[in-house]
């Protein structure tokens, strides 16, 4: 008998970066007396904004109280459509000519952007911020489009270069791309871009007939800056030709602290695209109904709740992430940590502290598969994203991980020590 054969795509599939470690912690014989701290994934642990907590009591006894759960239009309810033009007004931002189609989560509309603007197996490029989220790199993988990276190098004190922007042009020029991605307010760096450099690389994609994207799942969470930054505050009058060029991608999962609802949204100024967007997901018929009915309570929230939600998010993620700077850096001096200006993560990078062949992939199985520490007659491990899985090629990754602020603050402050001495047991094998 001929046991059928997995495609070749299946055959080279790993798990993602974010997840790996996480797979084979879950093995582990010994897991009901290892506490872990997963900060390897962003799985935020605080609770969802108090409207949207409201309207999940209420889906169950009012909304679908007769059992009943149909599928939504393609395009996704007005409401929760609405929601994430709500959001944007509340930031003084014109959503007059913005199309919004809500997708499962963030991710599924990264993936009909790409299909958008590139197409699968198509000639046409994207041009990335190296490193980026893993999700663009698989996704790109996936649909068989070539990626076009711009290297961003974590300097020893934990800084980034500014963006060159006539290397940008040069490799537009060799390679052209079709399109530009940016993520703001960046996952995996934490690094921030300001809007004088949205505005630069606008013009620049302006200039090269490029769609210009933008990330903006974590567009409120910034630090250190007085002006938010967001392509939809680029207007003609700064950038003209802006009109009809850019798309961003929303989502629940962060800010409104609702991963689990894998609610997304992807918006555009451009109506063709829109349009031809709703055709292509009506192959997954519709986002997650009881999520879009959650999320939907944002509609009716007011602009001053909304900043006021906002500055609590920011305060409280700004506290823990330069506590965390600073006791990472006190437990394990040398080591670089990327400031955390914006978003919800940081990258450290051993490399001044490591063996020559150390493998922070190799580091981070150790820590999932048998690593384990004591902290006050309590046993611990810790769970990293390495960051090989984020960069175009791995190998500028191999001695950085990603953290992310997802455990409670009583837990992250544990971070620092628990790497410390997973990293010293693991050094002496």
């Amino acid at each position: 008998m001929k046991i059928p054969s997995l495609s070749e795509h299946f055959k080279k599939r790993a798990p993602s970066a974010i997840r790996q470690a996480q797979i084979e912690y879950s093995k582990r014989e010994d897991k009901n007396i290892v506490d872990v701290l997963n900060l390897a994934i962003g799985n935020i642990s605080l609770p969802m904004h108090p409207a949207m907590q409201n309207r999940l009591k209420e889906v169950g006894r009012a909304i679908f109280s007769d059992g009943v759960v149909k599928y939504t239009s393609t395009i996704g309810n007005k409401e929760t459509r609405d929601a994430f033009l709500n959001i944007l007004k509340a930031e003084g931002i014109d959503t007059s000519n913005i199309f919004s189609n809500i997708t499962d989560g963030g991710s599924s509309a990264m993936e009909l952007m790409m299909l958008g603007v590139c197409g699968p197996g198509s000639n046409d490029p994207i041009m990335l911020l190296d490193p980026a989220y893993t999700n663009y790199l698989e996704f790109a993988k996936r649909l068989a489009i070539n990626v076009v990276t711009v290297p961003r190098v974590i300097n020893d004190d934990g800084s980034f270069a500014s963006l060159d922007m006539k290397k940008i042009e040069s490799k537009i020029n060799k390679y052209k791309p079709n399109a530009l991605l940016v993520i703001p307010y960046d996952n995996p760096t934490g690094q921030f871009l300001t809007q004088e450099t949205l505005i630069e690389l606008a013009k620049i994609c302006i200039k090269y007939g490029m769609w210009l994207v933008s990330d903006e799942a974590y567009r409120p969470l910034f630090y250190y800056e007085d002006e938010q930054s967001s392509i939809w505050k680029i207007d003609e009058n700064i950038v003209p030709g802006i009109n009809g060029c850019r798309i961003s991608i929303e989502s629940s999962s962060k800010v409104w602290n609702a991963c689990g609802l894998r609610i997304g949204a992807l918006l555009t100024d451009n109506e063709e695209f829109h349009l031809k967007a709703i055709s292509e997901y009506t192959a997954n018929l519709c986002a997650n109904a009881i999520g879009q009915e959650i999320f939907g309570a944002l509609a009716h929230e007011s602009h001053e709740e909304i900043q006021l939600w906002y500055e609590s998010q920011r305060n409280y993620y700004k506290k823990i992430l330069l506590n965390l700077k600073n006791q990472f850096q006190k437990q394990m001096p040398g080591l670089i940590v990327t400031e955390p200006a914006a978003a919800l993560y940081c990258v450290i990078d051993f490399r001044k502290i490591c063996n020559e062949d150390f493998d922070a992939s190799a580091f981070m199985n150790y820590c999932a598969k048998h690593g384990k520490v004591k902290i006050e007659d309590k046993s611990y491990t810790l769970l990293l994203a390495p960051m090989n899985g984020f960069y175009s090629d791995p190998e500028i990754g191999r001695t950085q991980l990603r953290v992310a602020i997802v455990e409670p603050p009583d837990k992250m402050i544990l971070a620092p020590k628990i790497l410390s001495k997973l990293f010293s047991n693991f050094n002496k094998k």
